[in-house]
């Protein structure tokens, strides 16, 4: 069992930048890759980026690409999502995952259902 908190969320302008972080409960946090998800008002959950078990891959969605970045502490059982030049399309509540995904290539980790277990979730704001 996982349980993940969400934290770092907040109003920013565009152009600003905020960390998101997701503290992870266990002692396995190690062996899950996590992944970051938002869902924006009316819109379906869509994937953001994602780091495997090791931290050594990281894979993103094309929309934020160069201005995000996700890593990850395994000693502090907690995974970051850095979000730069934030506009007002990045507006969402944020998600982080876990999931035990040992594929090779992008596309599981891009995908919802292969992550067992899920944060609150934590609200994300862009005045333009």
């Amino acid at each position: 069992q996982v349980q993940l908190v969400e934290s770092g969320g907040g109003l920013v302008q565009a152009g600003g930048s905020l960390r998101l972080s997701c503290a992870a409960s266990g002692r396995t946090f190690s062996t899950y890759a996590m992944g970051w998800f938002r869902q924006a008002p009316g819109k379906e959950r869509e994937f953001v980026g994602a780091i495997s078990w090791s931290g050594t891959n990281t894979y993103y969605a094309d929309s934020v690409k160069g201005r995000f970045t996700i890593s990850r502490d395994n000693a502090k059982n907690t995974v970051y999502l850095q979000m730069n030049s934030l506009n007002p399309e990045d507006t969402a509540v944020y998600y982080c995952a876990a999931g035990l995904l040992y594929y090779s290539g992008s596309y599981y980790y891009k995908q919802a259902a292969p992550y067992d277990y899920w944060g609150q979730g934590t609200q994300v704001t862009v005045s333009s």
